[in-house]
């Protein structure tokens, strides 16, 4: 049901959203609302201050009226929709304000209760350099001074999102300077000497590093294949998530810390084998440094050459 209503609400959705808004909208995803913060700022005439916003609990806390006031389909349906409620454990929980708890509409619904806030940001000057950057409940807004930004925009983002039953979260809403960096979308976006490079975030890395670690460290006993096959996808899409950013320290650190962890595990696994290791069918033969241990294979594990991110064998 919700499935057949998508199909008309979203054609509308598109027409009415923020041209700027880039989660959840078909031919979008996060490297296009990337590209457009590195549009708006790594101009030297560009913002160089940044709010970033991010709204408490977004879909949890959409008021419901606004919802069934504003958004164009069957008034009975979406209200039906709204109050259904979830359960959990054999236990209704009624749900009086947000979107449809893991509905398909939810987060055309966001969408389209979040849209306007451009609209309403053009009110400022050209010289302001108001820009705004929206990822689903994540945005950032540029402006020319950091007064501008705590004072007048964050009031008209609140207000805006007061009417709605939304607030921004004060934990996670900052203004920062463009040379101080800030985080969004996994990337950490920052100008250098005047130059502006965009790269993986330290807690994406981290997050994605301890990943890979948990996921040998839970196979211990399990056969070489299965764990390269188990890992492939996870670093074949991480490294895909970032091959357009500027990564390749980031590449090259991580090549090292997954190689160190994936040795621990052979050795763990093969005790009584040669400390001698190397990559299937690398050809090389062992030399002095190899024999002792102190060999780190020159492959990377991000090769793009290779039917496989990663293949380690004892020799």
């Amino acid at each position: 049901m919700q499935a057949l209503h998508l199909l008309a609400l979203e054609p509308i959705s598109e027409t009415t959203a923020d041209w700027n808004s880039y989660g959840f909208r078909p031919e979008r995803a996060t490297q296009d609302a990337v590209r457009q913060c590195f549009l708006v700022l790594s101009k030297t005439t560009s913002a160089k201050w940044i709010l970033e916003g991010d709204i408490k609990g977004c879909f949890d806390n959409i008021n419901h009226e606004w919802i069934i006031n504003n958004i164009p389909m069957d008034k009975k349906i979406l209200h039906k929709w709204l109050k259904a409620g979830y359960i959990h454990k054999r236990i209704l929980y009624p749900t009086d304000a947000g979107t449809p708890q893991g509905g398909i509409c939810s987060p055309t619904l966001a969408n389209m209760t979040l849209d306007g806030l451009e609209a309403e940001l053009k009110r400022f000057r050209l010289q302001d350099k108001v820009h705004m950057v929206r990822y689903a409940d994540d945005f950032i807004i540029t402006g020319n001074s950091k007064e501008l930004l705590e004072g007048e925009v964050r009031l008209l983002v609140e207000k805006f999102l007061s009417a709605k039953g939304l607030e921004l979260s004060p934990e996670k809403t900052n203004v920062t300077h463009v040379d101080q960096g800030f985080d969004f979308l996994g990337v950490n976006i920052r100008k250098y000497n005047g130059k502006l490079l965009i790269k993986p975030s330290k807690k994406n890395v981290k997050a994605f590093l301890d990943k890979v670690r948990n996921a040998i460290r839970s196979n211990k006993a399990t056969k070489q294949i299965s764990l390269i096959k188990m890992l492939n996808p996870i670093i074949r899409g991480w490294a895909n998530y970032h091959r357009s950013v500027v990564a390749r320290e980031t590449f090259e650190r991580v090549d090292s810390e997954i190689w160190r962890s994936l040795w621990r595990w052979a050795k763990r696994r093969h005790p009584e084998k040669r400390t001698v290791w190397n990559l299937v069918g690398s050809g090389r033969k062992a030399t002095p440094s190899q024999r002792n241990g102190s060999y780190r294979p020159g492959k990377p594990l991000f090769d793009r050459r290779s039917n496989y991110a990663l293949r380690v064998a004892f020799v």
